[in-house]
């Protein structure tokens, strides 16, 4: 079972990827934005640096994934198709052309083709106000003064999202949207484990 995790800013992925890498005691393909050096540059300047962050994220990405491809059992904490939705959000906002967006199209579909697909997407469902306070709580120095920049992001994520597997002719069977309000809960966090397992099973069977 190779799961992937995708959700917007704040929403968890992280804690909840490291939460079922330890109970299916699973690799763990993280996500490489939190350390990435283009990262500041990008908050401070997103005009400038979009395109360059968002191929340094993905360049990184893909080669943890292409380490992992023969993995039978998998924790994802992104995927491809989640990057994907943050070049869409950015070419929205203006601060990437039609011409650089193209092109991180060119090189995804590239190399989405020399990746095994997760078997389950696990798309975490928050609503806006929770998304504001996990970035609160967090309290990471380059989320500061960015309300306006998230707020645009939490408004579109799931819409574009649901374009890009559209796109991509993801089937709705190797989709899980979850709400979840705190996996820290032990009943919680097993309900959430009973429901991507029967996910998976239903994909099976079919």
């Amino acid at each position: 079972m190779r799961i992937g995790i995708i959700g917007p800013i704040g929403s968890g992925k992280s804690t909840l990827s490291k939460k079922l890498a330890d109970y299916y005691s699973s690799p763990l393909v993280q996500e490489p934005v939190e350390k990435n050096e283009y990262l500041p540059y990008f908050y401070q300047d997103k005009e400038t640096f979009a395109m360059l962050s968002q191929n340094a994220f993905y360049s990184s990405l893909f080669l943890a994934m292409w380490k992992t491809k023969d993995e039978p059992l998998l924790i994802c904490d992104s995927t491809l198709f989640s990057n994907l939705v943050f070049t869409e959000l950015l070419r929205l906002e203006g601060y990437m052309s039609a011409m650089e967006v193209a092109l991180t199209y060119a090189i995804a579909d590239s190399h989405l083709k020399r990746l095994p697909d997760v078997d389950i997407h696990v798309v975490i469902v928050r609503d806006i106000p929770q998304l504001f306070e996990n970035v609160r709580q967090r309290g990471r120095s380059i989320e500061k003064d960015q309300e306006d920049y998230l707020n645009f992001h939490y408004h579109h994520y799931y819409d574009v999202l649901g374009r890009i597997f559209k796109n991509y002719k993801v089937p709705a069977s190797k989709i899980l949207y979850l709400p979840i309000q705190d996996m820290k809960d032990p009943k919680e966090f097993a309900s959430i484990v009973s429901t991507i397992e029967q996910k998976y099973q239903d994909f099976l069977s079919q």
